[in-house]
């Protein structure tokens, strides 16, 4: 269980300005369901360039619907200037802190708040992944959003990176390159990649237990399917189909062109699967 505060967990339970509205000024929307994180932020602002009113929809944890009510909260009121000013910190501050772990759902705010003020001013949306280079696939993460989130937040480590942005938080594969932007920021000289090693058993199995639970599962579970991790010997990886998959005539096609496919993809190309 996460240590929430009071008043995230007020804001979570009660939250403020929750909804679509009419005929925003602004509308700013960041994240994918996909990614399981979605905001969408909507504005109102008058001639004189004040943020009358501030409504949001979101889809995600507590600690993601509390920073988009504490969002709303700190905006009614400012000017457009004074809410450009406007960081995570000032979220989580206003939550009177935030888990480490869940740092990304204020960052998400920001991203939202930067999105629709540039909707405000007729600027062009930005297109997935048009701002900068795509570092972290699976969480849709660019290296805009990291290295803003390392210059504004006083970020060190790649745990932190992933605590704040999520990047490196899936399959890892972006871990280096993470290393090497955390490096770019901070002015310091990258370490030299160390030769790759082998997965011992014990990391192939984390690997694929989280790729299945974040990738593999949600994928299946859209057409009313599901999959479970039965067993694992070295590289052979024992599942069971479960919902419309168990019975679904291509099931096998299922396990290899997807299951399979994905597992030598995001953790090890020896990788076997069979349907227990």
């Amino acid at each position: 269980m996460w240590d929430y505060t009071d008043k995230v967990k007020d804001h979570f339970l009660n939250p403020r300005n929750a909804g679509a509205m009419d005929n925003p000024d602004a509308v700013g929307e960041v994240g994918s369901l996909a990614c399981g994180d979605a905001l969408k932020l909507f504005l109102r602002i008058n001639a004189q360039g004040v943020i009358e009113d501030a409504t949001f929809q979101t889809f995600g944890c507590a600690s993601a619907i509390a920073s988009s009510s504490a969002l709303t909260e700190l905006l009614k009121g400012r000017t457009v200037e004074e809410a450009e000013r406007l960081t995570n910190k000032d979220i989580a501050e206003y939550l009177g802190g935030l888990p480490r772990e869940k740092m990304h759902c204020s960052v998400m705010g920001e991203e939202a708040l930067s999105a629709a003020l540039k909707n405000w001013r007729g600027e062009a949306a930005p297109q997935a992944h048009a701002e900068g280079e795509l570092v972290c696939r699976c969480f849709g993460v660019t290296d805009v959003t990291i290295r803003r989130a390392i210059e504004e937040n006083g970020l060190r480590t790649v745990e932190e990176i992933t605590n704040y942005t999520k990047a490196g938080g899936g399959c890892g594969d972006c871990v280096p390159r993470l290393e090497e932007i955390l490096a770019e920021v901070l002015g310091r000289t990258p370490a030299p990649a160390p030769a790759a090693r082998p997965l011992t058993n014990l990391q192939r199995m984390q690997k694929v237990m989280r790729v299945i639970d974040e990738v593999v599962a949600p994928s299946l579970r859209k057409d009313g399917g599901d999959i479970e991790l039965v067993d694992m010997d070295g590289a052979d990886v024992l599942v069971s189909l479960r919902g419309a998959c168990s019975s679904c005539p291509s099931s096998q096609l299922t396990l290899t062109d997807f299951v399979q496919k994905t597992l030598r993809e995001q953790v090890d190309p020896a990788i076997r699967v069979r349907r227990a």
